[in-house]
């Protein structure tokens, strides 16, 4: 119990001092493609009050649009503060003028798309992936940006994609496979049961740096909070940037750590006042 205070008390520490706090979103604010929690929501309402955020995850624009942006009803003010970050940082949207808009988007071209579909059937045949019998929506989906496989299809429920990551998955071995196919592109392990493909180079750690340099911000002053900064794991690439990051264990323990920060803040200006 005191190694958990301390824990939390270690990563409020390094956040208050930030400029900017990026969040995982998939796993970190939100469980695997479900929507935000009205919790979550009123707390990142009031942490974007007094820091700038930006949220990144390997859904589209739409995805995001449907599962975080639609149930966060904050002050309009307040959103100029936020900064959206889909297919794992290959496209990026802020807040302008009462609507959101796309700063950049790279998209793959279409010979690109075609050599990854064709990879992945090689890889399949190869390491004799054969798929589930009930599947739920797209296996392998077009988000312009990135290619991303799921193995249960993008809209299986959460149970059934921690059983099938428990008792199945067979991503590493993928991805292995992949990579021999397509050394000119990024192979990254996502959620609980997906595969995400970008062009090379484009990845988290792209879309961190991207950000810094259109909010003129320095390593020192950035924090990324994720599920996933292991070797392997979808966040990891941020790891080569430079900056603090705070690994966590879902979105229970990212309340705990805004709500103590937050917590802290009032405290300071009440000692100001």
């Amino acid at each position: 119990m005191l190694t958990r205070k301390r824990n939390l008390e270690n990563q409020v520490k390094k956040i208050a001092t930030k400029k900017l706090v990026i969040f995982d979103l998939d796993g970190t604010l939100t469980e695997s493609k479900s929507n935000l929690d009205e919790e979550m929501a009123n707390i990142l309402c009031d942490l974007l009050e007094k820091w700038k955020v930006a949220v990144m995850g390997g859904g589209t624009y739409k995805q995001f649009q449907k599962q975080f942006l639609a149930y966060l009803r904050c002050p309009k003010i307040r959103l100029e503060n936020l900064f959206i970050l889909p297919t794992s940082g290959t496209s990026f949207f802020r807040f302008q003028k009462n609507d959101w808009k796309r700063v950049y988007q790279h998209h793959l071209s279409q010979g690109e798309k075609t050599k990854i579909y064709t990879a992945f059937k090689k890889a399949f045949k190869e390491i004799g992936y054969a798929k589930p019998k009930k599947i739920y929506g797209k296996i392998i989906e077009d988000r312009e940006s990135q290619i991303t496989f799921s193995a249960l299809g993008q809209k299986a429920s959460l149970a059934k994609k921690e059983e099938w990551n428990k008792k199945n998955d067979v991503r590493r071995q993928l991805k292995k496979t992949l990579e021999k196919y397509l050394p000119e592109f990024e192979v990254r392990l996502g959620g609980l049961t997906s595969v995400d493909i970008t062009k090379k180079g484009l990845n988290k750690a792209f879309g961190v740096k991207e950000i810094m340099k259109w909010l003129s911000l320095s390593k020192k002053d950035v924090v990324y909070i994720g599920d996933a900064l292991y070797k392997g794991g979808n966040d990891a690439a941020v790891l080569k940037v430079g900056i603090d990051t705070i690994q966590v264990s879902g979105p229970k323990e990212v309340k705990q750590i805004i709500l103590k920060l937050l917590s802290q803040e009032v405290g300071l200006r009440d000692l100001n006042s």
